[in-house]
């Protein structure tokens, strides 16, 4: 980041016979250059970038910052992307789970309360239920008001 002080010490380089440095120093390379060759333009641009300077400043930090990525107040433009990976629960782990959301709901629990308690889809948490009927450890019934089926924990 340039400063403003430094450009125009670097100016003050006009009155040694070196024009051009604080153009140099805020990336006008082309323009420094033809300073330096022309004594500041014969004088005439020396004294006009006297009042220029400050712009010339901030132009070269505006550019730097830019190539940084980063926004004129100097805050970064873009968020580092951070990848989280979700790791999928073995087959005991979501028993573990359906049975932990059973014995909350008085040991029965519905298809929608599985899906709702461990974040996976119907169809998995379907799948699990059923082999758990298979195994003896769960009994389906079917609720007597809404009719849903229900898996009943017989053990809770």
């Amino acid at each position: 980041m340039n400063k403003v002080g430094t450009s125009y010490l670097l100016w003050l380089g006009c009155l040694f016979g070196i024009s051009g440095l604080h153009r140099l120093y805020n990336g006008k390379i082309a323009t420094g250059l033809f300073w330096m060759m022309t004594w500041g333009l014969f004088g005439v641009g020396q004294f006009i970038d006297l009042f220029l300077v400050p712009d010339m400043v901030e132009e070269h930090n505006l550019k730097y910052r830019a190539r940084l990525g980063m926004s004129p107040t100097g805050v970064p433009l873009s968020q580092p992307a951070v990848a989280a990976t979700v790791l999928k629960p073995s087959r005991e782990q979501l028993m573990i789970r359906l049975l932990e959301a059973a014995a909350a709901r008085g040991g029965k629990l519905s298809v929608t309360q599985g899906v709702m308690a461990t974040g996976l889809g119907f169809a998995e948490v379907e799948t699990v239920l059923q082999e758990m009927v298979r195994t003896g450890y769960v009994g389906i019934d079917n609720d007597p008001v809404t009719g849903v089926i229900t898996y009943d924990f017989k053990e809770l």
